[in-house]
């Protein structure tokens, strides 16, 4: 077992917080990035930090996971249990509420979009953005909920790394997950579109796919790292250092893959005081906090046409709220039937 005393929880409400800080910009309608942005040249900007952050962690967690499920059934039950019963429900609800902000001459009721925008979502894959009329007077106009556009590459990674299921050789598992990285790296830096029709066909972006897989894997590359504190101390301080340097140089690109998964991880597991409190105070309420914080920055707009100090000061708390809600009512309740096949397995 994972112990939950440690900083990841906190550290993805940080990371959730990050994203919606850079949708504040765009979905207000600002000509500019967020600070981070502006500061780092464009190289990165606060959902950068938020969106890898987010899948660096999940490499790392769901690695551990699948070496202990007890069989691929059971791994991926646990999957599907963390990811759909609160996407339908933000789905469910966004369906039911977007007649409040629908403007077209075509009644909700007969309008095709309506009906296909759960199904389609559900698929992951095949991704439908938005319903005809709602929020197309929006500064932002192209989507609903453009958080959603993330999990068919999250699950693309569960569906990865539950082929090392079949390697037996413990030490050879260690081998793939390192020539992962390093292969997911070699795809980031050159971008090949030898794969590009492949990646087409199941709706996902070819480079999105090499990055993200590059931070995933190299959040599984970490489960091997056992290191003193002294030396985790010091990986932290040089990975510091190397990421404001590359940063400096614009050359950011190429040495983030190694310094943001080391920060990210090496943090997340320490235990500090008070932080390492806040699952066990509010939940783990980051996904319910970024499948949320969307429509409910873009309905602020809709109705107080709000600027961009103002929508981050209000859709933060909102969000954190049906974060908290969505944690408590929806995923804590699905994730208690999450060793439903572990115990047939065992019996």
């Amino acid at each position: 077992m994972i112990s939950r005393s440690n900083n990841f929880d906190f550290l993805r409400l940080v990371f959730a917080s990050l994203v919606i800080i850079t949708h504040s910009y765009a979905l207000s309608g600002a000509t500019q990035g967020d600070p981070l942005s502006q500061l780092t040249n464009s190289q990165m900007e606060f959902s950068y930090l938020g969106v890898h952050g987010f899948f660096i962690i999940s490499g790392y967690l769901i690695f551990k996971s699948l070496l202990r499920c007890k069989g691929l059934l059971d791994y991926y039950w646990k999957r599907l249990l963390r990811l759909f019963p609160a996407l339908f429900v933000v789905l469910f609800l966004t369906v039911l509420l977007a007649p409040a902000v629908y403007e077209s001459s075509v009644p909700y009721l007969q309008n095709k979009s309506v009906y296909t925008y759960i199904p389609q979502n559900l698929t992951l894959f095949f991704r439908q953005k938005g319903i005809d009329g709602v929020f197309e007077n929006n500064p932002y106009k192209h989507s609903i909920n453009g958080s959603l556009w993330t999990i068919c590459y999250e699950f693309s990674m569960y569906v990865m790394v539950s082929l090392l299921f079949f390697i037996r050789k413990k030490a050879f598992v260690k081998t793939v997950v390192i020539l992962l990285f390093i292969s997911s790296y070699i795809l980031t830096i050159f971008q090949p579109y030898f794969l590009y029709g492949v990646f087409v066909k199941l709706g996902l972006g070819s480079n999105h796919f090499y990055n993200l897989m590059c931070f995933f894997a190299g959040g599984m590359v970490l489960t091997y790292l056992n290191a003193s504190k002294r030396t985790e101390n010091i990986l932290i301080i040089a990975s510091f250092i190397v990421l404001i340097v590359s940063v400096y140089l614009n050359i950011s690109q190429y040495t983030c893959y190694i310094t943001l998964p080391l920060l990210v991880i090496l943090i997340g597991e320490r235990s500090t005081r008070y932080l390492n409190k806040v699952g066990e105070v509010i939940g783990d309420t980051s996904y319910g906090i970024y499948i949320y914080s969307f429509p409910i920055q873009q309905a602020l707009v809709y109705f107080f046409k709000f600027d961009t100090v103002m929508l981050f000061i209000f859709s933060l708390p909102l969000s954190i709220l049906l974060g908290y809600i969505s944690w408590h009512l929806i995923e804590k309740r699905a994730l208690s039937y999450k060793d439903l096949f572990a115990k047939k397995a065992i019996q």
